[in-house]
């Protein structure tokens, strides 16, 4: 453990990383995350999460709107072999330079299997492309997205229920879990990357439109899985009834298709869907704000 860490991170992901890294006992000689972002309805300024880790630690923090300028800072914590990185959640693109801070490099916690998937949606990806497996992998970083060699895998097998942020947490305490197993061997040169096998498949970074769910291209099935995988952002909506006067427009939060053995309930609220599947609402937040069960709305609705 005689290296120093700098450690890349923002968001709950990053969390875990750098409370395994501080638990271990390791040497923390900055934190690197974004500037402090505006939020919520009165537009504060909110600190991001490992800046928060960071203070209660007295840890060094640089928060840059241009990564090149942490270089003299890096430079000041010794030699650059006495450096290594560590990076996960960050959310930029790390230019070569700064990795080159670094040795052997930055080390990168990524949510999926890679070479599956690369890019910012991993974790929402996996659950809408309806995936048995997602996992963490342990990799060099390049300046090219996601692309660099792997140290390590582990398989996390997923049962088609997760939501997107039961997974963020369940992979960001995996990540952090591996990464104090494989940083020793890796410092001490022991283990080595291995370039990644099989084509690429890339993920994009998700927006809001995302989120709506065209009941006319999309199977309950597929519906399903969105919900999952946006509740959190970009969380889905459903347009009810678009060509009359009764149009609402729903955020979808909970639902489960119909099945071929499940009877129709007139109390709940059931849309159609492609290839006559249908999906039942479980729970809503309705046009005026308040979340709700499907059930209750449809009955408010319908009065």
């Amino acid at each position: 453990m005689s290296k120093t860490i700098v450690f890349f991170g923002t968001d709950t992901f990053s969390a875990a990383a750098l409370r395994s890294l501080i638990d271990a006992g390791y040497t923390i000689g900055a934190v690197v995350t974004k500037p402090d972002s505006k939020s919520g309805r009165g537009h504060k300024l909110a600190a991001p999460l490992v800046k928060e880790i960071a203070l209660e630690h007295d840890i060094k923090i640089l928060q840059p709107t241009k990564l090149l300028d942490i270089i003299p800072d890096i430079e000041a914590l010794g030699d650059v072999t006495e450096r290594i990185g560590v990076l996960s959640s960050y959310g930029r693109i790390v230019p070569q330079a700064v990795i080159d801070l670094f040795h052997p490099g930055i080390i990168n916690i990524h949510p999926s299997l890679l070479p599956l998937y690369r890019g910012p949606s991993p974790i929402e990806t996996a659950i809408v492309n309806g995936d048995e497996r997602t996992g963490v992998s342990i990799m060099k970083l390049s300046a090219e997205m996601d692309a660099g060699p792997v140290y390590a895998q582990e398989v996390y097998p997923l049962d088609g229920t997760e939501t997107a942020p039961q997974l963020y947490d369940t992979l960001s305490a995996l990540g952090g879990r591996m990464l104090v197993e494989t940083l020793p061997e890796i410092i001490k040169g022991n283990l080595l990357p291995s370039p990644q096998q099989n084509a690429a498949i890339y993920c994009y970074l998700l927006k809001k439109e995302d989120g709506v769910l065209n009941t006319a291209e999309l199977t309950a099935i597929e519906a399903e899985r969105r919900v999952r995988a946006y509740v959190a952002f970009p969380k889905t909506k459903i347009v009810l009834n678009p060509e009359t006067d009764d149009i609402a427009i729903l955020v979808v939060t909970k639902a489960h298709v119909l099945s071929s053995d499940e009877e129709k309930d007139d109390k709940q609220l059931v849309v159609p869907f492609k290839n006559n599947s249908f999906l039942v609402v479980d729970e809503l937040i309705g046009p005026s704000g308040k979340r709700m069960s499907g059930a209750a709305f449809k009955n408010g609705y319908a009065a």
